[in-house]
């Protein structure tokens, strides 16, 4: 089955069609489209390099803020009065940061430059979110993501000190559990938020959050 190309139309195919996850590829990364995508359970992952891809895994691996895992160990991070956490402070360092740390397993980073203006642009919308873990007045850890109402899709995030991207996470699912959040999207399967507490649900469950 071919791959749907995107066109100029701000259109994407039913989710229900992806192949292997890949719902098209092309079109652009203007803020109407990625608005679009998330709304529709899509998001973009690509390499540089490479026409943009378009996504809706089934399943789907999120995590339910009343389901958060925080270790005993992780407890007594959380009271370490020399971290400092804050939202929003800083989203372009927060990406920055995500796009040039090293990943184990990684050669490079999937968040080109046309990615990182992107999202800065839903950041600048209100609709892009960031995290900030300081310590000495230094970043040392962050995530960023696209909040949708009650659904959060987390994008990256990095970490400088031990357990700052935890750090991050915890800080964010406890606010945003406070503000009526519903599902934090982890998009794909990892190991680390699998230990945080996330799970695979059906790509038409989620979607069902979606509306």
């Amino acid at each position: 089955m071919p791959i749907y190309q995107l066109t100029d139309d701000l259109i994407f195919p039913p989710v229900e069609g992806a192949e292997d996850g890949i719902v098209a590829v092309g079109g652009d990364l203007l803020p109407e489209r990625l608005i679009l995508a998330y709304q529709s359970g899509i998001f973009p992952w690509y390499s540089k390099g490479e026409p943009i891809i378009w996504w809706s895994p089934d399943p789907r691996f999120v995590l339910f803020p009343d389901r958060l895992h925080v270790s005993k160990s992780m407890n007594r991070v959380l009271n370490n009065e020399e971290i400092k956490v804050t939202f929003n402070q800083n989203f372009e360092l927060v990406i920055a940061e995500c796009k040039q740390i090293p990943r184990s397993g990684q050669k490079g980073t999937w968040i080109t430059d046309e990615m990182e203006l992107a999202y800065t642009r839903l950041h600048d919308m209100g609709i892009a979110e960031s995290v900030e873990v300081w310590k000495d007045e230094e970043l040392v850890g962050g995530m960023y993501g696209v909040r949708l109402g009650e659904v959060f899709s987390g994008e990256s995030m990095f970490s400088k000190s031990s357990n700052a991207s935890k750090l991050a996470l915890i800080h964010f699912i406890r606010k945003f559990q406070t503000e009526g959040g519903q599902l934090f999207d982890c998009q794909v399967h990892s190991d680390h938020m699998a230990r945080m507490g996330a799970e695979e649900i059906s790509r038409e469950s989620y979607l069902g959050f979606l509306r």
